[in-house]
């Protein structure tokens, strides 16, 4: 009798509270802050999805997961385990090494200006950043673990971070997801934004560029070949085609054959992808922004420095059955000289940001 008494008293004092005017004794809604992303000068605009829209507490987030070793099965690994911020967030190894201690099989992509691209992976096999993000997690060869495995550790473990908490600030969910977790890691990824390099600022006006870096300059953007054997040759370095500064991407973003093997046995690239035969030897088109940090270079790191980079277009690589036409000079080459060569590296240098690999906001938080 008595207990029923004090559930009518209290239920009478909640009324009571809700009915005074002017309280709303609703629970609080959450709402998290839209994150303000600066696109910079001469870059077009980012496509970012509707269904992950930038916030900052979703993007402290994605940074708190790229670096988090509970995201891989022995607690040693994290996404930044293979791309390092000193060399432009990829691996300087030629094949990184997982979980399990094998090696894959092709070089780590560097992370930068992902927020533009519209396929990722030297075959180009995810469509979305926030697919592309599932991969690594669960592959074998890399962190190995499943994330339903992760999603619990997330939820239910004493690691160093509240992430319950950060993922209700972030998504106001209670519960950990995969998706969740990949979508704040795509929303950090996506701010991890290079503009800043010695040729941006002489876009803007802020800076000159040398005699020879500006010679480099030409020759990138000059048809390569004599004009009186290859009609329309300029004698140039012939780089505009894949890596153009149309955006100042410099990349075009497309699969091309530029001309490493005479087979494909080893690795057929975008094949594995479509299965269509002219895709065999095809891999994306990286950028060229921060290159001089990013070797070993091409899909399975066969070139170690620039000049072997260099060389490599300049002798005019090797013929194939699926040979891009933009290698057009297969037979003899460009046929630069040691001073154009020197040149146009004096040139893809002006591309490095100091700042973009050196940003507080992309280090590791821990």
């Amino acid at each position: 009798m008595r207990g029923r008494l004090l559930n009518k008293i209290n239920a009478a004092i909640i009324i009571s509270i809700m009915l005074i005017p002017g309280c709303d004794c609703r629970e609080p809604q959450w709402e998290a802050t839209p994150y303000n992303l600066e696109i910079p000068a001469f870059f077009p605009p980012m496509d970012i999805p509707a269904d992950n829209p930038l916030t900052v507490e979703g993007v402290n987030l994605g940074r708190h997961l790229f670096w988090e070793k509970a995201l891989s099965l022995d607690y040693t690994m994290s996404c930044g385990s293979c791309h390092a911020p000193d060399a432009n967030f990829s691996d300087p190894n030629q094949y990184s090494e997982g979980v399990s201690g094998m090696l894959g099989d092709r070089n780590a992509s560097a992370i930068i200006n992902m927020g533009w691209s519209p396929s990722f992976a030297w075959d180009g096999r995810s469509l979305t950043l926030e697919d592309h993000i599932r991969d690594p997690v669960e592959h074998p060869l890399e962190m190995n673990v499943a994330w339903e495995v992760v999603e619990d550790r997330l939820q239910n473990e004493n690691l160093s971070m509240d992430y319950p908490q950060m993922f209700w600030d972030a998504f106001g969910e209670d519960v950990i997801t995969e998706d969740l977790a990949v979508k704040a890691i795509a929303q950090f990824i996506r701010t991890m934004i290079s503009s800043d390099s010695k040729f941006d600022k002489y876009r803007r006006g802020e800076a000159q560029l040398t005699s020879q870096e500006y010679m480099g300059y030409q020759l990138f953007l000059k048809e390569g070949g004599d004009p009186e054997v290859n009609p329309g040759g300029e004698f140039g370095a012939d780089c505009f085609h894949c890596h153009g500064e149309a955006g100042l991407q410099f990349s075009d973003y497309l699969f091309h054959n530029n001309g490493l093997d005479a087979s494909f046995e080893n690795d057929p690239g975008r094949f594995n992808v479509t299965a269509w035969p002219l895709d065999s030897g095809l891999f994306k088109t990286p950028t060229l922004r921060n290159v001089a940090l990013s070797g070993p270079y091409m899909h399975d790191g066969r070139f170690n420095t620039l000049e072997e980079v260099v060389e490599h277009y300049n002798s005019g690589g090797v013929p194939s059955s699926t040979i891009d036409t933009f290698m057009k000079y297969t037979t003899g080459g460009l046929q630069l000289a040691p001073a154009q060569k020197e040149a146009l590296i004096a040139f893809l240098n002006t591309l490095t940001d100091e700042t973009y690999i050196n940003n507080p906001d992309f280090q590791d938080p821990f």
